[in-house]
């Protein structure tokens, strides 16, 4: 052995997380555009299903490659993890932005309250984005009256 050992190197820092529709990057710029920015989750039953949501962050001062992992955890179940997925990232410098985004389909959230999605480089909790669900009912004329099941 050489006695010599690796330095651990910091994890990156997360600089945005949002939960939304869709992330379009422009083929040209590779600038991304965030479109249908979402903070609540409206439903009339619950479990309810949410057909597509995306999860856009980013995130400097990486070394190198990095599997940066994003879960949707279930508050009120102490933290269950709902969906997870990873993706690679790569930083050629650490002043460097990188932007990642996480495509779900069918999400299923199982009753209204508080949920989290969480981001990790390996094991490092980066932060967290709250999303809220809340059950509403209809009225006559197909208009929402909120409900106070948050």
């Amino acid at each position: 052995m050489s006695g010599k050992k690796k330095k651990k190197l910091p994890p990156p820092v997360l600089l945005s997380a949002i939960v939304c529709d869709r992330v379009i990057i422009d083929s040209l710029t590779g600038m991304p555009s965030i479109i249908g920015v979402l903070q609540t989750v409206s439903a009339v039953k619950y479990p309810a299903r949410h057909a597509r949501l995306a999860f856009f962050c980013e995130l400097t001062n990486g070394h190198g490659k990095a599997k940066i992992t994003t879960r949707l955890v279930d508050v009120q179940q102490g933290d269950q993890t709902v969906l997870e997925q990873t993706v690679e990232g790569e930083f050629i410098n650490v002043k460097q932005v990188v932007a990642l985004q996480f495509g779900f389909e069918g999400i299923i959230f199982p009753h209204p309250g508080e949920y989290r999605f969480q981001i990790y480089d390996g094991t490092n909790l980066l932060g967290e984005r709250r999303i809220i669900c809340r059950q509403i009912q209809l009225v006559r004329g197909g208009q929402s009256n909120e409900s106070t099941n948050e």
